[in-house]
């Protein structure tokens, strides 16, 4: 048969092939729905801020705005989140490469002599060559298509997935500075009482001595400031405790930054006045359920790259070169060589391996869609969770704030007495460990406060920006797919 005629034939047949082959296999991914309030428990929607992507700098906290910038530059967490996101990428590219062809270049030059036992003439004999070869595997059911389809899903669940870390590591930062601060605070509140609590021990003293008091109250003065004293070295573990967090967080070595800390500040202002929008709005403000949904949209395509590896797969070869008997002639109409094959295969018994492949990605698919909906109800509980607590602990800082001032002056007074002899010492002792518990329990609550702030915003999805984080280069590999 002519050769005209076979290269024909064979483009005929391949041609049919495409055309029987134009769609993928599998289920086409479809975004699950979800039942979700229409409003917040107690709260009425409104439109939620474009300020909560940056938050802290609401603070005016020009340190803590600096330690931030400093974690989200240097921490190693989201470092090594951007490195799963580029291997991602890389993942990508990979897949979307297997859709074109694969051409490859040779060349070689070799020099043999036969044996004249053989019935060789024992002359050398040299062989040049050089071509291009030429490989595609048709995509007829949409295996590489599907495989394509689940990596960009993939990507974007690593780029959601660096977005969640950013997040979590703002709060954190914010977290143990406030935290930092307020332990600060106490401190200074325990100092104050020391010294004022040492004071009175010294009146109690020269009162004992001039026979004014017995040596019952200068023991009761005395066991007072030592159990004040004493939580002191706490207070300092604690708030070294804070401030080598906030260095590990920074990608710095534990230490570095209780010199640049140790100045006094007042505990950060966490941001109070959110607008908060409907609880719909959550699928689109939190990086972790964007994860979660295209880690759903993955398995789903998975799912029809498994299907397609049932049907039969078309493969056309070609190659174009030169082959001489010597380099000179390399290159000439006459040393022209070149080929044109199709092959098709087929699994016809494999024992039910590619079935269970099948049936392993539909209960993969089926357990990312119940991560999803249960991701969803976690953060619909993170936020109700958190208004109960920062509506709860403002009431409670308030009384707090009450109770502290009315212990300084209950305290002011009975020293005041005791100095005129009008009031006992036991009531001076009592004043002073309420005023000690009421101004360590304020500002216990104002911590505590913070953090329910803090945990409000990170619930509704703050410290990342929805639409800033898609990369150049899958734009345009987006462009190439569509």
């Amino acid at each position: 048969m002519p050769p005209a005629r076979t290269s024909a034939r064979l483009a005929s047949l391949t041609a049919a092939f495409l055309l029987v082959g134009c769609a993928s296999v599998g289920p086409d991914y479809q975004r699950p729905t979800m039942a979700v309030p229409g409003a917040w428990q107690g709260h009425a929607p409104a439109q939620t801020p474009d300020v909560l992507a940056h938050w802290w700098q609401l603070t005016g906290d020009e340190q803590l705005i600096a330690l931030v910038d400093a974690a989200l530059a240097g921490g190693p967490t989201l470092a090594a989140a951007e490195a799963r996101l580029r291997a991602a990428r890389a993942q990508w590219r990979a897949a979307g490469a297997d859709l074109g062809p694969t051409i490859e270049a040779s060349g070689g030059a070799s020099r043999s002599r036969g044996s004249r036992e053989t019935g060789s003439s024992g002359e050398a004999r040299s062989l040049y060559q050089a071509g291009f070869d030429a490989r595609w595997e048709a995509d007829l059911f949409g295996a590489n298509r599907r495989a394509l389809e689940a990596a960009e899903a993939s990507t974007e669940v690593s780029r959601y997935s660096l977005a969640d870390v950013q997040a979590s590591l703002v709060a954190e930062v914010v977290s143990n500075y406030a935290l930092y601060r307020s332990t600060g605070q106490r401190l200074s509140i325990a100092r104050t009482n020391l010294e004022a609590q040492s004071e009175t021990l010294q009146i109690t003293d020269w009162r004992v001595q001039a026979g004014l008091s017995t040596s019952l109250a200068l023991e009761q003065a005395r066991a007072n400031r030592a159990q004040t004293a004493a939580q002191i070295p706490a207070l300092e573990t604690t708030l070294a405790g804070y401030a080598n967090a906030l260095a590990v967080l920074c990608g710095q070595a534990p230490g570095a930054l209780t010199e640049a800390l140790s100045v006094d500040r007042p505990m950060p202002r966490i941001p109070a006045e959110l607008a908060l929008g409907i609880p719909a709005d959550l699928l689109r403000q939190r990086a972790d359920l964007r994860e979660a949904e295209r880690t759903l949209a993955a398995a789903t395509a998975r799912i029809g790259a498994a299907q397609a590896q049932r049907y039969p797969s078309v493969t056309l070869s070609g190659s174009l070169g030169f082959e001489a008997l010597s380099f000179g002639a390399l290159g000439g109409a006459e040393s022209l060589t070149r080929s044109l094959a199709a092959s098709i295969a087929a699994t016809l018994f494999d024992g039910g391996r590619l079935v269970a492949q099948v049936d392993l990605q539909r209960a993969n698919r089926d357990e990312a869609l119940e991560n999803y909906r249960q991701a969803v109800l976690v953060a619909l509980q993170d936020v109700e969770d958190a208004l109960v607590a920062v509506r709860n602990g403002e009431r409670r800082v308030a009384l707090l704030a009450v109770a502290a001032e009315s212990a300084r002056n209950a305290a002011l007074l009975a020293r005041h007495q005791f100095d005129a002899g009008v009031a006992d010492y036991e009531t001076v002792l009592d004043t002073e460990r309420t005023r000690l518990g009421a101004e360590d329990s304020h500002a216990v609550a104002s911590a505590e406060l913070a953090t329910a702030r803090i945990q409000l915003i990170k619930a509704l999805g703050g410290g990342w920006v929805p639409d800033a984080w898609a990369a150049p280069a899958d734009d345009d590999m987006a462009g190439q797919i569509s």
